[in-house]
């Protein structure tokens, strides 16, 4: 219960640790215990695709989006700097099924990371083309998938100034935005622990507390 209240309301570890008659450094080791087993238990990629199918789903939803970090002095730090959201911040993928329930997160990166950089590095592509799903995604990951007559990601039409959508194109991005509609609840769920708000921590530790957090939310969200 203690770390549950560490995740869910950040509250600070001395403060905790003196609310429960413990040392500080007993409450963090129980805390990256416990964010150690539960990350085990988040799903690889190809077995939740694969459970998707078995279900009998066709399609999953995936973006990319960003965690907020401390900002830190030093060139290390000029990576983390996304000019799409102009802050600090450490970049991943989620997947979820059609009705928004997270199924699968990727590795955080860099926040200056793009989506199509990330997924490529997952092989979202290949993983989706064995399980034969498709995915439903936004202008994002335009060029993930060059395949015209049979393609796995759908990611609408792109006006241009030299291009403009016709009312039939206007009509399937409509479509496809409310399709995706659900993936933006499924990150909701997510970010409903504040100690996401804005991680003081590195990467390799974040992608362990994103997919610990993961198995938390399905827990709390499919109860």
């Amino acid at each position: 219960m203690i770390v549950l209240a560490v995740l869910r309301h950040d509250q600070r570890l001395a403060d905790m640790a003196g609310g429960n008659d413990v040392s500080e450094s007993t409450v963090r080791r129980w805390r990256d215990e416990l964010i150690e087993l539960l990350a085990a238990q988040a799903p690889r990629l190809d077995r939740a695709l694969n459970k998707i199918a078995k279900q009998g789903g066709e399609v999953v939803l995936i973006d990319g989006t960003l965690i907020p970090t401390q900002r830190r002095t030093g060139r290390a730090d000029r990576r983390n700097y996304s000019g799409k959201h102009r802050c600090h911040g450490l970049h991943f993928l989620a997947l979820t099924d059609e009705k928004g329930r997270l199924v699968w997160i990727s590795a955080a990166r860099p926040g200056r990371t793009h989506d199509n950089t990330a997924a490529r590095h997952d092989h979202i592509l290949a993983y989706l083309r064995a399980a034969g799903l498709g995915a439903l995604a936004d202008l994002g990951f335009r060029g993930l998938d060059n395949d015209i007559r049979d393609p796995v990601i759908i990611t609408g039409f792109h006006a241009t100034r030299s291009h403009k959508l016709t009312p039939g194109q206007k009509e399937a991005n409509r479509v496809l935005a409310v399709g995706r509609a659900a993936v933006e609840h499924g990150f909701a769920h997510l970010k409903n622990w504040r100690t996401l708000t804005k991680l003081r921590t590195d990467p390799a530790r974040a992608t362990r507390l994103l997919r610990a957090l993961l198995v938390l939310t399905n827990l709390e969200v499919n109860r």
